[in-house]
C-alpha cells in the first residue's frame, strides 16, 4: 500500500509546482518569435514520459465517457486531435527544424503575455478532492493542456479548439477565409483559466432562431 501524503508534504508539493510552472511560464514569455516560442514548448513537452501521456490520456477518456451519447462520439475525435494529435504536431515540427523559419513575431503580444501570467495559478485551479485518482489531476499534467494550447494558438495561430468540434446546440469552431469563429469565443470571461479567453478565434453571432 502507498504511504498517505500528509498534508504538509501536499502543501510542499503544489508549492514547488507552482514556482517550476511561474518559471516554465517566464520562460515562455521570452520567447520573441513563432518559432522561437515552438522550440521551447517542444523542450517542455518532451519531459513528459510515456507514463505521463498515459495518464493524460486515461483522464481525458475519463472525462469523454461522462458526456452523453450521441455528442460523446461526435466531439471525441476532436478532443484527441485538440491534445495528441497537436503534441504529435509539435514534436514533428520541432524533429523537422520547421520552428527555425518561423521567424515573425508572436501574435498579439499582449494577449500572450496575458496567457503566460496565467498559466501558475490556471494550472493549479482545476483541484478536485473527490478524485480517486491522483495521477489523474496534478499540476504537471495540466500544464500539459496548457503548453499544447499556446503551440496551438500562438505557434500555429489556429483557435485552441479544434476547427469542426461541435458543441451543445449544434455548433462548431468555423473558419471563413483566412479568420476562425466560435460561438462560445467570449462565452467564458469569467472563468480566468479558460484557454477560450486567450483563443484567436472571433466571436460568432447566435443564430436567429426566429421563425
Amino acid at each position: 500500500m502507498a504511504a498517505k501524503t500528509t498534508p504538509e508534504e501536499s502543501t510542499g508539493d503544489i508549492s514547488r509546482e507552482s514556482c517550476e510552472t511561474s518559471s516554465i511560464a517566464r520562460l515562455l514569455c521570452s520567447a520573441r518569435s513563432r518559432g522561437e516560442l515552438g522550440t521551447i514548448l517542444s523542450h517542455e513537452v518532451q519531459k513528459y514520459t510515456l507514463f505521463d501521456l498515459q495518464i493524460i490520456g486515461g483522464r481525458l477518456n475519463t472525462e469523454i465517457e461522462k458526456l452523453p451519447s450521441p455528442y460523446r462520439e461526435a466531439v471525441s475525435p476532436h478532443f484527441r486531435e485538440q491534445l495528441f494529435g497537436k503534441h504529435h504536431l509539435l514534436l514533428a515540427m520541432y524533429r523537422s527544424r520547421a520552428f527555425e523559419r518561423l521567424t515573425d513575431p508572436v501574435r498579439d503580444r499582449e494577449r500572450f503575455k496575458k496567457f503566460c501570467r496565467m498559466l501558475p495559478e490556471g494550472s493549479l485551479a482545476w483541484n478536485d478532492s473527490s478524485e480517486r485518482n491522483p495521477y489523474f489531476r496534478n499540476p504537471k499534467n495540466r500544464l500539459f493542456y496548457y503548453l499544447i494550447a499556446a503551440f496551438t494558438m500562438f505557434v500555429l495561430e489556429e483557435p485552441g479548439h479544434p476547427e469542426g468540434m461541435p458543441f451543445p446546440g449544434g455548433f462548431r469552431v468555423e473558419k471563413r477565409g483566412k479568420d476562425y469563429y466560435c460561438l462560445i469565443r467570449d462565452k467564458e470571461k469569467e472563468i480566468f483559466y479558460s484557454i477560450c479567453n486567450f483563443c484567436p478565434a472571433l466571436q460568432s453571432e447566435e443564430p436567429d432562431r426566429r421563425v
